[in-house]
């Protein structure tokens, strides 16, 4: 090259990352992170960008014909929400004849790999699950805190996959050398089609490297850097020395065929709408139209209640699995029930105690204002008696890695202790029921982390007065807690207030399984969301606070109390941390549990019926038996069946089951007169969801592409991911198990997310105006639709029909399912599940 040697490097980095844009963050798997796979191209509509899905990482974008003609035959398309999207796309061909065309036209995704492509993905891949590993191998790469290419070069002399390469004063020193090296024989227009190729060969480990380097805070970042452009550099260089192509260059006329008909299957329609996403569509609607069947459009004013004082009031995250305990809770007496984002408006990084791994407690979107610290109360018992068994399970954790990992060990490891091991290895796999008696009862020995400390919230609660070796402050100051308390209460829509008051956070159990974070709180980034119930409710009991919140408009009556509590989803038991509940309130508390019990019962027959025959103690020890298996494919469903997003009062959706399949937010207009409730939850929990709702659809349609394959064959890797088999890319989605009954049906239903709100529509249009990012997720088709109801025109719908115009729905009416279960009932079992 000719040019300034810096501002070559500046032309790099720039095409770097406007290819990367197109590349979607992949999460390390212990906080997994639900994410759209195609959010690089959320600003073109979702028809194009799954033509460029294809394209660039060969995944399919829309469901198999199959999958579209089970749904018809069942009835969960609508024949006159088929026919009505035909219509309006000037198409005549019979259903039937549809079915068959889309079928006829289905070829296989993708393209074959030249051998020297394969080889530079083989031998990258290699040193990438060795650089990025994170504390998995005993045996780490050297010199990894120089970097990523600068690690890779002093080992390339010794890989013999490495051709050409004696020394490594054979390859340029530095990254962007290795670029300026290979880029050099191709004209400058071509550098971002060359990045966004080699980015795109190897979307998992690309994907988590974006994710790795734009993350504020990572420990594993700032000791082994590694950068997109070092990634490139090796890649590139990989590829010029084994003679792979370098510049992919224009699509050949068969590939384009092919593209045109797999991915587009463009129907004679005047807008070009492939004829699978008119089906998808139709299905779509026809779940909507039932879904707003069933709103009571008798709600208008919601803050208009009786005035009798519930026993208590109960906030779930929106999370879809809430829906299922909130309808069995509120079965059980006079208890409302509410939903708010999982981590309870509270942005924190935050450190268990005893442990020394700190994890951000908050949506990826979000990032993180505090650090809370777990600390030990004025009782020191309990955080004692814990300190003591956790040293001993600790030690107990480390010889016993250490034996299986020493080569000499091992043999005397299995000679002495072999046959405990297989005994307890046996028990585990014959009798998982037993195992999770005996697991509940060292559980109740032991005090739980909550026992034994509480979170120091005050911002003066730190011996450092509020700052540590860390960019975020520590705890909060009162001006800062009452905020996130008001916030949390204005969002919601509250103007009363029972005497018990429970934040419940929710968290998974289960055994053995690498997508264990992937049931655990996504508005926690992951993670379990009790700690930040613990933290919201330590807030709101603090008089200062209350005081300030009075000053506010918000009165809390002084006999009110909060307290935390935890959602296990796979159990459905809710853990009640009860710290701060006075003698006063024992009664309550005891009927509270009483009634979670019962509660708990029934959640667990409804997802267990047809399994136990209806029986809730067996529901319930079917549910604890799947949380200690360590055999157990499915645990638990996680979001599969997620569909929707209702935003309003409890009141629209009291009295319907919603199977599992809603999120579900807590929404008062009456209370919101500028709307700035709404706003933040339009910009924050529907992007969310939205990105929740796609990655469960793409990993759907096609899993080995946009998911991360079976359970079966999967490897984890470096404490990191998954591969499929020994190697090869990192995936990036969710396991087939958590999607599909078998290889041929799908659990989930692959929809778009349908958002219904309760709010005047002039309102919402006034958000989607101020707000042009959530606008092109509706415009584009990233939500499937978007409806109104509004309280001030008699609670007539309006359906987003674009460029912040509506359509008035004049009939919601459709006809009932004739061959297939309603859309109400609960969601198939394994057992049971439908075709669809």
């Amino acid at each position: 090259m000719t040019r300034n040697g810096t501002d070559d490097r500046r032309r790099i980095e720039e095409r770097i990352d406007r290819a990367a844009e197109r590349i979607g963050s992949v999460w390390p798997l212990h906080s997994f992170v639900t994410a759209n796979p195609l959010s690089g191209f959320e600003d073109e509509p979702f028809h194009q960008a799954v033509a460029e899905g294809e394209r660039l990482f060969g995944g399919r974008g829309y469901p198999h014909p199959s999958v579209f003609r089970r749904a018809w035959e069942t009835g969960r398309i609508d024949p006159d929400a088929l026919q009505a999207e035909l219509e309006a796309r000037g198409i005549d061909p019979e259903p039937e004849t549809l079915l068959d065309e889309m079928a006829e036209t289905e070829a296989e995704r993708g393209s074959e790999t030249d051998d020297a492509t394969a080889a530079v993905d083989r031998v990258l891949t290699k040193w990438l699950a060795a650089f990025l590993d994170q504390g998995q191998s005993k045996w780490p790469m050297p010199d990894r805190k120089a970097g990523f290419y600068a690690a890779w070069r002093e080992m390339a002399p010794h890989d013999g996959d490495v051709p050409g390469c004696d020394d490594s004063d054979d390859l340029p020193e530095r990254a962007t050398e290795a670029l300026e090296a290979v880029l050099g024989d191709f004209p400058e227009g071509r550098w971002e089609d060359v990045f966004e190729h080699h980015l795109a060969a190897l979307p998992g480990w690309s994907g988590f490297i974006k994710q790795r380097t734009d993350a504020d805070a990572n420990a594993w970042q700032e000791q082994y850097p590694i950068t997109l452009p070092e990634y490139l550099a090796v890649r590139l260089t990989l590829a010029d020395l084994l003679d792979a192509p370098i510049d992919p260059g224009a699509v050949d006329d068969g590939d384009e065929a092919r593209t045109t008909a797999s991915a587009d299957d463009v129907s004679d329609a005047d807008d070009g709408i492939p004829l699978p996403e008119i089906w998808l569509t139709a299905w779509e609607r026809s779940y909507r139209e039932r879904l707003l069947e069933g709103i009571d459009d008798s709600v208008t004013d919601p803050s208009d209640d009786n005035g009798e004082r519930p026993a208590a009031q109960l906030v779930f995250c929106i999370d879809t699995r809430s829906e299922v305990i909130r309808r069995h809770i509120e079965a059980q007496g006079p208890y409302d029930t509410h939903g708010y984002a999982g981590f309870f408006g509270v942005p924190m990084r935050h450190r268990e105690y005893d442990s020394h791994a700190e994890s951000d407690a908050c949506p990826p979107i979000v990032d993180p204002q505090h650090r809370v610290v777990d600390r030990p109360g004025e009782e020191a018992e309990a955080a004692t008696a814990r300190d003591r068994w956790t040293g001993v399970a600790n030690a107990a954790r480390k010889h016993f890695t250490t034996l299986k990992n020493n080569v000499v060990a091992a043999f005397t490891f299995v000679e002495g202790a072999g046959s405990a091991y297989g005994s307890a290895m046996a028990a585990r796999t014959l009798s998982p029921s037993a195992i999770a008696k005996l697991e509940r009862a060292v559980e109740e020995r032991v005090p739980n982390y909550h026992e034994a400390a509480s979170p120091a919230v005050d911002y003066d609660a730190y011996d450092d007065h509020g700052h540590a070796d860390h960019d975020l402050p520590q705890g909060m100051t009162l001006e800062e807690k009452v905020e996130y308390a008001a916030t949390a209460f204005e969002l919601m829509g509250w103007t009363a207030f029972a005497r018990l008051v429970v934040f419940a956070g929710h968290a998974s159990e289960t055994t053995n399984n690498p997508f264990d974070s992937s049931l655990d709180c996504g508005a926690c980034a992951g993670n379990p969301g009790g700690p930040n119930a613990r933290v919201l409710a330590e807030i709101c009991n603090d008089e200062d606070v209350r005081a300030e919140l009075r000053e506010r408009g918000i009165d809390v009556p002084e006999d009110t109390v909060f307290l935390a509590g935890e959602h296990n989803t796979t159990t459905d038991e809710i853990e009640l941390f009860d710290d701060p509940v006075p003698e006063s309130h024992h009664e309550d508390l005891v009927s509270l549990r009483e009634d979670l019990e019962r509660a708990r019962a029934g959640a667990a027959a409804e997802r267990t019926d047809d399994a136990t025959g209806g029986d809730p103690d067996a529901g319930v020890a079917a549910v604890e038996r799947k949380a200690a298996d360590w055999a157990e494919a499915r645990p638990e469903w996680g979001l599969a069946g997620n569909a929707s997003f209702v935003i309003g009062p409890r009141e629209l959706t009291a009295d319907r089951n919603l199977d599992g399949r809603a999120f579900l937010h807590s929404y008062d207009w009456t209370t919101d007169p500028e709307g700035e409730a709404l706003e933040a939850i339009f910009t924050g929990p529907l992007v969310v969801t939205q990105w929740i709702n796609n990655q469960y659809y793409f990993a759907t349609v096609d899993n080995a592409v946009y998911g991360s394959g079976s359970k079966i064959t999967q490897n984890p890797i470096g404490n990191v991911g998954v591969l499929q088999g020994n190697g090869g890319d990192l995936m990036t989605g969710l396991p087939l198990q958590s999607l599909k009954v078998d290889d041929d049906r799908p659990y989930h239903q692959p929809l778009r997310l349908t958002a219904v709100i309760h709010a005047p529509v002039d309102r919402v249009t006034e958000i989607l105006r101020e707000h042009e990012d959530v606008r092109t997720l509706l415009d584009n088709g990233w939500i499937g639709d978007l409806t109104v109801v509004d309280p001030e025109q008699d609670n007539a719908a309006f359906q987003y029909a674009g460029d912040l115009e509506w359509a008035a729905e004049t009939d919601l009416e459709v006809e009932p399912e004739a061959t297939a279960k309603p859309e109400t009932e609960p969601a198939p079992t394994p057992q049971t599940a439908d075709d669809d």
